[in-house]
């Protein structure tokens, strides 16, 4: 029975599972008896790439299939530092899930930076290792760049987030319709926008310090980017029209 590794973002862990992506995206967001409830996302990692990373023998000795022959649901690899040590040549697709189970992959493409909107604001969801929601003037690639070069005293190894939707927020954070964005405290959002429109030098604003960990998928904007410095790896995210199209119990779902 084939082994698959995963890599979650929320608990941060590498995992592996005889299940695959949609399985193992169901018995994470549902459990085994449909008793438990949440959304989950998570990467899949090419264990050939990753095989001096880990225990090579002890996976082949955890994830062994049950007594029944149901195969083995999960076997936590690592639960410290995991976006950091694994490559990012090793992530293949990237999975959300709803929290009643349906499951969408996201395929990776090479990132076109030359094609970033100019003179805009962005609101960004950190997912892993850390997790604030900041509003920034700094397009995806810059952002990540900012976060993981050294340039400022906060830098982080890798960084794994989601741009979300700002509407007429982005290029007006005070007069913009805020009427389809489901974020708490709008008036809070604006001020954090306003301030970094209105000053040269501050590119990145603090919006909340703590993630709740639901992502409202209606509100993901361009998609998902993982990366440090220069290397970024981008999962765009379907227009809604599109998304009813590629999965539709998904789109229903959220």
């Amino acid at each position: 029975m084939r082994k698959y590794i995963y890599l979650t973002s929320n608990p941060e862990a590498l995992v592996a599972s005889m299940l695959p992506p949609e399985g193992f995206g169901q018995y994470l967001s549902t459990g085994t008896k449909k008793r438990n409830k949440g959304q989950a996302i998570f990467f899949e990692v090419d264990l050939d790439k990753i095989e001096k990373l880990i225990d090579i023998d002890s996976l082949n000795k955890r994830c062994v299939a049950k007594p029944d022959g149901s195969p083995k649901s999960s076997v936590y690899l690592s639960v410290y530092k995991v976006l950091e040590i694994i490559p990012l040549g090793a992530l293949k697709s990237l999975y959300l899930t709803t929290d009643h189970g349906y499951v969408l992959e996201l395929a990776k493409v090479v990132y076109d930076k030359s094609k970033e909107p100019q003179n805009e604001l962005h609101l960004y969801q950190e997912l892993c290792p850390v997790s604030p929601m900041v509003a920034s003037s700094l397009s995806p690639s810059v952002f990540l760049k900012r976060l993981t070069d050294g340039s400022i005293p906060i830098v982080l190894p890798k960084l794994f987030f989601v741009e979300l939707k700002l509407g007429e927020l982005a290029s007006n954070p005070l007069s913009g319709s805020a009427e389809h964005l489901p974020y708490p405290n709008i008036g809070h959002l604006r001020d954090c926008l306003e301030i970094i429109k209105g000053e040269y030098e501050k590119h990145m604003k603090t919006v909340h310090r703590i993630f709740a960990g639901e992502l409202l998928y209606r509100t993901i904007d361009t998609g998902f980017y993982v990366g440090s410095g220069d290397d970024i790896v981008y999962y765009p995210y379907p227009r809604m029209s599109e998304l009813e199209k590629i999965n539709y119990n998904f789109f229903r779902a959220i």
